[in-house]
């Protein structure tokens, strides 16, 4: 039975390792954080057919912006209304019927940190939107099916060429524990991160960090023409050996993803043995990489990171696409983050907080 009104909650997400690792079928070990996105969302008019045009007005409390549209209708400058346009349209294009309605978007992730604020939206809206869908209703789709469709939202309504790690991080967190990602066969496995004396922090670098208008969109190209001269389908199946024939701009990015992939397994590995002490070198590592192999670091990313490794972090790194955003810190016991920084835990994944059943 649809539903009158609903709320519907999306986390944010940290990526403990595995950067830009998703869509060349490599390995990343996200984790869903207490922040996030909440969607509000109320069937205009019940069951009365004048209300049956679908369509949307939209509000990001926020922002203080409005939005009203039919169901279809793109947004071409992106920002907030491309999302919500995006994610109605694509539920519309799958079959589900939606109703004109209200929403209200708000929460407490930061835009722009690298914490995706967009797949948390875009999670948070198509959980609301499915809520009100009427009947006959498609089978409710499965997370992978949902992070598939969100992530349609980001390539082709937003521009942003993004994979599939975000969404299944925010759909499938788990408290206490990080997901261990497999993207070359979407399986999925829960890693007990239990922080205890540890802490796991961001900071953030003071640059906005925006997917569509970054050169992440360069990297994916780049990364599918290596796959192209290689003969494979993915940079994670290449060996070693190989890559020297490669320009060495391409070497260099296919090198961080084999190596970057050899981290997550390492990382896994010392949570499932409890074990903290390693993550410190391998998130050094990764930025590392990130910035000399992968090429989307910057210098405020690099002071971000140096900044919390003088500290005391014993390990730090940009997270998300790059290009400004935020960067993670992992402080042992008895050290202390810089007291700008925000502590982060793994927390429960997205879920709809309450809804009112139709009458009929």
């Amino acid at each position: 039975m649809p539903a009158e009104s609903v709320g519907a909650f999306a986390p944010g997400r940290v990526n403990l390792i595995g950067e830009h690792t998703d869509y060349n079928g490599g390995l990343a070990l996200p984790f869903a954080i207490a922040e996030g996105i909440t969607v509000s969302a109320e069937a205009l008019g019940g069951g009365d057919t004048a209300h049956d045009g679908s369509r949307i007005e939209a509000r990001a409390l926020d922002l203080d912006e409005r939005d009203a549209f039919d169901i279809g209708e793109p947004w071409p400058n992106g920002g907030w209304r491309a999302f919500v346009r995006g994610t109605a349209g694509e539920l519309q294009n799958q079959g589900w019927t939606l109703p004109s309605a209200t929403l209200e978007i708000g929460g407490d992730l930061p835009r722009g940190a690298g914490l995706s604020s967009s797949a948390a939206l875009e999670v948070a809206l198509a959980l609301a939107l499915l809520e009100l869908a009427r009947e006959p209703r498609p089978p409710h789709p499965d997370a992978i099916a949902l992070a598939t469709l969100c992530s349609r939202v980001e390539n082709d309504w937003v521009g942003a060429r993004t994979g599939l790690l975000d969404q299944l991080a925010s759909l499938c967190g788990e408290a206490e524990h990080a997901v261990l990602i497999d993207f070359r066969t979407l399986e999925m496995e829960p890693v007990p991160l239990r922080l205890e004396a540890w802490r796991l922090v961001v900071l953030d670098s003071g640059e906005r960090h925006d997917v569509a208008s970054s050169g992440y969109n360069d990297r994916r190209v780049e990364c599918a023409r290596a796959c192209e001269l290689l003969g494979i389908e993915y940079l994670s199946e290449a060996n070693t050996g190989a890559l020297g024939d490669l320009p060495e701009t391409l070497r260099k990015r296919a090198l961080h993803v084999l190596e970057e992939d050899a981290r997550v397994r390492t990382a896994a590995s010392a949570l499932r043995r409890g074990d903290l002490a390693p993550l410190g070198e391998l998130l050094n590592a990764s930025h590392r990489s990130l910035r000399d192999q992968y090429e989307v670091s910057t210098p405020a990313l690099d002071a971000a990171a140096a900044r919390l490794r003088e500290c005391g972090a014993a390990g730090a790194r940009m997270i998300g696409g790059g290009f400004g955003g935020s960067v993670l810190g992992l402080f042992g016991p008895g050290s202390r983050p810089p007291p700008e920084a925000r502590e982060v835990q793994p927390s429960a994944g997205a879920h709809v907080l309450e809804s009112e059943t139709r009458r009929t």
